[in-house]
């Protein structure tokens, strides 16, 4: 890989973009940017809405009612961005775009803390196709990105200054090199999920996410949608490399066709949460402080077979209900929310959001269960986002071309439709973005 010379220092339709009112200014700035499909022949799955022309929205959110104004639009072409990170330090958001035919790019976008406009300050070819998500590191020294579809995850080095990618400094395969099975231009719909669709989209490897341990920092882990499992690396961040230290079943034993999709962390509990996309369920997991530390320990080098896993099963709560047909649906985001006290999924075919409530008594800490089930008024919430203050949650329904607003309960988790929508052309992610207006940030070495 190339040395990184950084690194060695009421309905509402589509309304005409309108200026910030006075009103707006006055107030801390919550902006809500929904990223959205413009092209569908190069997608691995087939949403059933309308190609968008433009790819970025940018709305202004009142907190006091949820309700929203259309603030910008992106006028440069970005081919289907399907997942943003904001990264607050810098004011910039970076996104990845999505196509099994040809390799991911990762933008980098400055925010107008006034406007909202994006503006693209950098681009980066993300090395794999159907580039899928994107995590900083603690010093935000580095980036790590999965490419869905040929299961690749990269470690990209950061700017200092700007923020933007500047170099690739490794790259994982699973595949070791092996050709997949499945062909860029034949698959199934990666949105079906009968039988002979779950054969196939199992026959290769696909990562779908990448995180970092919340305690040391060092630990990563992907779910791997293909293999049904959660592959753990030990992250070397002065390196900027991944090296393999085992895998977890993403299920309880014996069971097949899972999928994981996402895996997130309790903020105060050492619990880790997977969502199986496949199998409509929700796993549970205790993470392993010894195991992890003697991963960290061991270091790079290590060949890592007497690696031990660092996450143990505990629970699987189904996010449908039981009579509901499991191949009529497949599970889209997992989210904790911010108090703790909830997590919430959001099922595809379903229609709905499972909020469950975590419990913090002896014996059962960071254990499920059902709390409510909301219909989200819309089609295919393939992702979903809270505010900044975790009062208002805004659901991407893919395929009716739309997103809505609901008031999040934090005594009961439920979610209340504020009637707040707003037209949005296949909308696929949902960034909360709050920008400072320092015209001049600290250098990251003294944040």
């Amino acid at each position: 890989e190339a040395i990184c010379q950084h690194h060695l220092r009421s309905f509402n339709t589509m309304a005409e973009v309108v200026p910030l009112t006075a009103y707006a200014q006055s107030r801390r700035s919550q902006f809500i940017v929904v990223s959205c499909y413009t092209r569908f022949d190069n997608l691995a799955h087939g949403p059933r809405g309308r190609e968008a022309k433009k790819s970025l929205y940018t709305f202004w959110m009142d907190t006091s009612d949820g309700s929203m104004v259309l603030l910008s639009v992106v006028k440069e072409d970005c081919m289907n961005p399907a997942f943003s990170r904001w990264y607050s330090r810098r004011n910039v958001m970076y996104t990845c775009t999505e196509s099994v035919a040809e390799n991911g790019l990762i933008d980098t976008w400055s925010v107008d803390s006034k406007t909202g406009q994006l503006t693209r300050i950098g681009s980066f070819d993300a090395g794999g196709t159907s580039t899928c998500y994107i995590t900083l590191d603690k010093a935000a020294q580095n980036m790590l990105v999965v490419n869905y579809w040929n299961a690749t995850i990269g470690v990209f080095g950061l700017d200092p200054e700007s923020g933007a990618v500047t170099c690739r400094r490794s790259l994982f395969d699973p595949n070791e090199g092996r050709p997949m099975k499945a062909r860029h231009d034949r698959h199934v719909n990666h949105s079906e999920n009968d039988p002979l669709a779950q054969k196939e989209r199992q026959s290769d490897p696909h990562s779908h996410a990448v995180i970092l341990d919340p305690f040391f920092g060092r630990i990563a882990y992907v779910p791997d949608l293909g293999m049904d499992l959660i592959r753990q690396f030990h992250y070397d961040n002065e390196e900027g490399t991944l090296s393999a230290r085992g895998t977890m079943s993403s299920g309880p034993p014996g069971r097949k066709a899972l999928g994981p999709r996402y895996i997130e962390f309790h903020p105060t509990l050492p619990i880790a949460y997977v969502v199986n996309e496949l199998a409509s369920d929700i796993s549970v997991f205790e993470f392993d402080m010894t195991a992890a530390e003697a991963i960290i320990k061991s270091g790079k080098d290590d060949d890592g077979k007497e690696a031990k896993p660092t996450l143990r099963l505990v629970q699987s709560v189904r996010t449908i209900p039981d009579a509901f047909p499991g191949e009529a649906n497949t599970c889209g985001r997992v989210a904790v929310h911010s108090s703790g006290n909830f997590v919430l999924v959001s099922n595809r075919g379903h229609d709905s959001i499972t909020v469950f409530r975590v419990h913090f008594t002896p014996g059962h800490k960071g254990l499920l269960s059902v709390a409510v089930t909301q219909h989200t008024r819309g089609a295919t919430p393939r992702h979903f986002q809270f505010d900044a203050s975790g009062q208002w949650l805004i659901t991407a329904n893919q395929d009716s071309d739309h997103i809505s607003v609901f008031r999040f309960n934090l005594a009961t988790g439920k979610l209340e439709f504020t009637g707040n929508e707003y037209e949005v052309p296949s909308p696929n992610f949902v960034c909360s973005v709050v920008p400072h207006q320092s015209l001049n940030p600290a250098p990251i070495s003294s944040l």
